[in-house]
């Protein structure tokens, strides 16, 4: 559900908002005049793509009116062209998208007639739309294509002056997978130019809860920044403001705090909830305030940030080769918490506890980093100490995004003399499994070169080999063989008409989700047993814990923890806007105060009432979440409807990866070996529990409308549990 479900009894914190509703109608009265472009929201399939996109033209009026001006967001700049026919501007969208519409907002002087082109290579143009007669002003208009390049190609100038466009936007179907919905901003570290008081803190502005904010002091300029914990493709921003809100301000991203770029700008804010489509890569994201709208200071209730998915698709098919493992012969894994050291080490609010000796510790959501920023300097190093001479024969990095392009793996008798046993000045980050040869008591790898402007750091950091002085890691357990079907556990929901879950297999979680959703979740109200054979979560128009819909989320938490298996339930969706069921699990170890998404998420099944067509299946991890989580879309063979009828959703989950089904029929694979090696660490061996749940409105489903029925069902024929 790519949302970090909270214990039992945790409730939402609550701040009272000032009032500034004479002052706000003011305000909006004096601005009615004003033009205002607002963007697509980021959670919408159709997406802005040209914004900020690196954009040229046949020629500019001046220096003033580039062609950048068409395509930054700010009704107040344009793109101006000579005074000739013919004229073109043209953007870069980086990767080929299927295209849906182009708007145009002109200046006066426009083209009456022009033709809309696309590419896929800025040489070969398909034409898409063609005119004699514009108009000018804003003009949208529908095409269909695919590309990556789209220009407008004016033929004959309206007026005696060249043609000028405020605005030259393009739209595309990029699907969820491309900007995801979901918050990368929640929970990560945020800092603020001011704050008013105490009561008020830029954390406040990323912590999920829509009733408590942060607040400025009353003084232009003002910032507001959150760290995302790694250098991520940034494609949308969402901006909820209190009614003391900005109408200035640039989005900025930043790959170190320090040097800025901005993404979007405008001098028309508009307050209220502002869903911007924007494109950017960088670790620290930030809203730079220049005007303020009101006497106090600038004041938001969320900050979200939307972040893109590699353009990669998830391979359907189980893999055929075992994830890498040691040589043959005896090695062992010599390292595991084994003393460690190393250059320097970050220990800070942006990331805890990235001490040398998580990176020998065999927890892939634990991490080491060199200080920041004062160890983001080459060279750049870290060792471990196995106890005893041991000859080496293989080494494992699993590398986060800040890793060494050049380096070195060394031993060493004393920690003192080094002797290379292998270099690369090609390094690629993610994992890599080195065959080595080599004899000595520590074992070192030296960074000589940043593949980023950050430091060093590795989620892990292994060495295998014979000799030493070995600690051996817990056992895991043995890999079920699919199709697996020793019953370990499950719910049939055989009990009588209006009876409740089994509290010996269920716990009740009551309280708010998270994604900006419209329900709550109530103790008992909202499930009961339909009397032939299904369990039954209801979603309700009514009121209750300051929401407007009710509806029921329960887990498997404190009964019931699985490693491994085939996974599966048979249910049978709603279908609405707005509506969003879910079958999902969550690392058990989320229960004993490790935070999502470092305890992992194991979506088996999402479905969006908007479109009971498709379902999809989703990994979440620390290096792959949200928006950027490894996943699947997909729709039921023949194209049925899911609401329709029941269907089985099940995962099939082992040390090498796990295989995704509906009905039987694999939608998507997860193998670990591919994960690791293209996305991040894999976090998925250990423990999981189950949830069930039915949420209302959010990020990802969107809002409900009239045509959303209720009450909703969401009917769940059993759960069972194979090993």
């Amino acid at each position: 559900m790519d949302r970090a479900t909270p214990p039992p009894g945790a409730s939402p914190r609550g701040v009272s908002r000032r009032g500034l509703a004479t002052i706000v109608a003011a305000l909006v009265a004096l601005l009615g005049g004003y033009v205002v472009v607002t963007a697509t929201s980021a959670a919408a399939a159709e997406t802005l793509l040209s914004q900020g996109r690196p954009a040229t033209a046949s020629s500019t009026e001046s220096a003033a009116y580039p062609a950048s001006a068409a395509v930054d967001g700010n009704m107040g700049t344009r793109w101006s062209s000579a005074f000739s026919d013919p004229q073109w501007i043209q953007v870069d969208l980086g990767t080929p998208v299927p295209l849906t519409r182009v708007v145009l907002n002109w200046e006066g002087a426009y083209s009456r007639a022009f033709t809309i082109q696309i590419s896929t290579n800025a040489t070969t143009w398909t034409t898409v739309h063609t005119t004699a007669a514009g108009t000018g002003g804003v003009q949208t208009i529908a095409v269909s294509g695919t590309g990556r390049y789209v220009r407008l190609d004016s033929t004959a100038r309206a007026t005696a002056w060249g043609v000028s466009l405020w605005e030259f936007q393009v739209y595309g179907d990029t699907g969820t997978s491309a900007c995801g919905p979901a918050n990368a901003a929640q929970g990560r570290p945020a800092s603020a130019s001011s704050t008013e008081n105490a009561g008020f803190p830029a954390a406040n502005a990323v912590d999920g809860n829509t009733g408590t904010r942060w607040s400025s002091a009353a003084s232009d300029p003002q910032w507001f920044q959150v760290d995302l914990g790694g250098v991520q493709q940034i494609c949308g921003v969402t901006l909820y403001w209190e009614a003391a809100y900005a109408t200035a301000f640039q989005i900025q991203v930043s790959p170190n705090a320090t040097t800025w770029t901005t993404v979007y700008s405008t001098t028309t804010g508009t307050g209220g909830t502002q869903a911007l489509a924007l494109s950017g890569t960088g670790r620290y994201v930030r809203v730079y305030t220049t005007a303020r709208a009101t006497p106090y200071g600038v004041s938001l209730w969320e900050f979200q940030v939307h972040t893109g998915s590699p353009t990669t698709t998830p391979p359907t098919t189980p893999p055929t080769t075992p994830p890498t493992s040691p040589p043959p012969g005896d090695p062992v894994l010599l390292s595991y918490n084994k003393p460690a050291f190393a250059s320097s080490n970050q220990h800070d609010g942006t990331c805890w506890e990235c001490v040398p000796a998580r990176a020998f510790d065999l927890d892939p959501a634990s991490r080491w980093a060199t200080a920041n920023p004062a160890g983001w300097v080459d060279p750049g190093w870290i060792y471990v100490d196995l106890g005893a001479t041991a000859t080496i024969r293989q080494v494992v990095l699993q590398w986060d995004p800040a890793y060494a392009s050049a380096y070195q793996i060394q031993v060493s008798p004393n920690a003192s003399t080094w002797t290379s046993i292998y270099s690369t000045t090609t390094g690629r980050g993610f994992k890599e499994t080195l065959t080595v040869n080599g004899t000595g008591r520590y074992v070192r790898m030296y960074g000589t070169a940043r593949a980023t402007p950050y430091g060093y750091s590795l989620w892990e950091f292994q060495v295998y080999g014979t000799g030493g002085n070995p600690t051996a890691p817990p056992a895991q357990p043995a890999d079920p063989t699919f199709p697996a079907n020793r019953l370990v556990w499950s719910d049939e929901f055989d009990g009588a008409a209006g009876s409740k879950p089994d509290p010996a297999k269920w716990t009740i979680d009551p309280g708010t989700g998270q994604n900006n959703e419209l329900q709550y979740y109530t103790n008992n109200d909202n499930v009961q047993m339909d009397g032939t054979g299904s369990l039954v979560i209801e979603a309700r128009r009514e009121a209750a814990g300051g929401r407007e819909y009710t509806s029921h989320r329960m887990n498997t938490g404190s009964k019931f923890h699985v490693q491994y298996g085939r996974i599966e339930a048979r249910v049978r969706v709603p279908k609405g806007n707005g509506l969003w069921p879910a079958f999902w699990m969550m690392g058990a170890d989320f229960l004993t105060g490790r935070p999502w998404p470092y305890n992992g998420e194991i979506d088996i099944m999402e479905v969006l009432g908007r479109n009971t067509l498709e379902g999809y299946s989703t990994l979440h991890a620390p290096a792959y979440n949200g928006g950027a989580g490894y996943g699947q879309k997909y729709t039921v063979p023949g194209g049925a409807d899911l609401s329709a009828a029941f269907h089985v959703w099940s995962v099939e989950w082992d040390s090498r990866g796990m295989t995704f089904k509906l009905d039987g029929n694999t939608v998507f694979v997860a193998s670990k070996a591919t994960v690791e090696s293209t996305r991040g660490p894999w976090v998925f061996d250990h423990p999981f529990y189950v949830i069930l749940n039915l949420a209302v409105g959010g990020d990802f489903p969107g809002p409900v409308d009239g045509t959303t029925p209720f009450p909703s069902r969401m009917y769940v024929d059993y759960v069972r549990v194979y090993q």
